[in-house]
């Protein structure tokens, strides 16, 4: 039965690929279907039949790709014997728009991959977030927060959680020492991230509500099946503050770059017309 839904579903799939077949052209094979004038060969269905099916399954895919063409076909003819001169001239009107959309779109990406600078420096990015920082708040709560994962037979578990603990640099630096010893971790770490970030990277986390989260202390210890982590949160934003420029950084560089792709297109548009002006290709009257 399932291979049957299969097939099914891959004769639907393959029969919007048949729209795309290339005009009729004299040929000396002999067609598998045709509809009026309209012919369906082998060798235009070749690319659609998946390898290594059986000789039953072909047949019964195959006649469910020439039923499919074969419907198309009717349909259409039957559509331009039916519409009027009026829709038909709105239809080919639509067409010759589309047609020139994908061209001036093309040649414009093409264009900007050229020409586009695409290299936007901290700097520039620092400026339009002091220029625009009210245009930057957080949607949620993010916060700063550094872990260790290690094994429920983890020898040092005391001494390592005692220096995670500590607000001493040297014990910190000691922590920096040992981190092959740990399944995980998160340490001198300043990034901002989601609260969602946080469960996902401690799976004890993962059933917990986000107010019961707000509430973590400086230090929490959590245990598992799978080992020991242990959480220190650093500093906690709330929702409708404004973002950290290290949150948002990436979001202003495409920002950045999105406002010199339009400014790059207006000067190729601006220059394609004073070109035409000055070679008199494009005249007003």
């Amino acid at each position: 039965m399932k291979k049957y839904i299969f097939l099914i579903v891959l004769i639907s799939i393959v029969s919007c690929d048949l729209v795309s077949l290339k005009k009729e052209k004299t040929r000396e094979d002999k067609p598998i279907a045709t509809v009026y004038n309209k012919h369906l060969y082998k060798n235009d269905i070749k690319g659609l039949l998946p390898k290594n099916l059986s000789k039953k399954d072909s047949l019964v895919l195959v006649k469910g790709i020439i039923n499919s063409w074969a419907k198309q076909e009717l349909l259409y003819i039957k559509a331009e014997e039916n519409i009027s001169e009026v829709n038909s001239e709105q239809i080919e009107g639509l067409v010759n728009d589309y047609k020139k959309s994908l061209y001036i779109n093309g040649y414009k990406e093409r264009l900007i991959k050229q020409q586009l600078d695409t290299v936007v420096g901290e700097e520039e990015i620092a400026s339009y977030y002091e220029e625009n920082k009210e245009n930057f708040k957080t949607n949620e709560e993010l916060l700063q927060f550094e872990y260790i994962n290690f094994g429920k037979k983890f020898l040092d578990k005391k001494e390592t959680i005692a220096k995670f603990k500590s607000e001493k640099e040297e014990d910190k630096v000691d922590l920096e020492r040992h981190l092959l010893n740990f399944k995980s971790y998160r340490l001198q770490d300043s990034t901002w991230v989601t609260f969602d970030y946080l469960k996902k990277k401690i799976p004890p986390f993962r059933n917990e509500s986000k107010e019961n989260l707000l509430k973590i202390s400086k230090f929490i210890q959590k245990e598992d099946t799978l080992g020991v982590y242990l959480v220190a949160v650093k500093n906690i934003l709330p929702k409708n503050a404004t973002a950290p420029l290290s949150y948002v950084s990436p979001r202003i560089k495409q920002i950045i770059l999105h406002k010199r792709k339009l400014e790059l297109i207006r000067d190729i548009e601006k220059t394609l017309i004073n070109d035409a002006i000055q070679n008199k290709n494009f005249k007003e009257y």
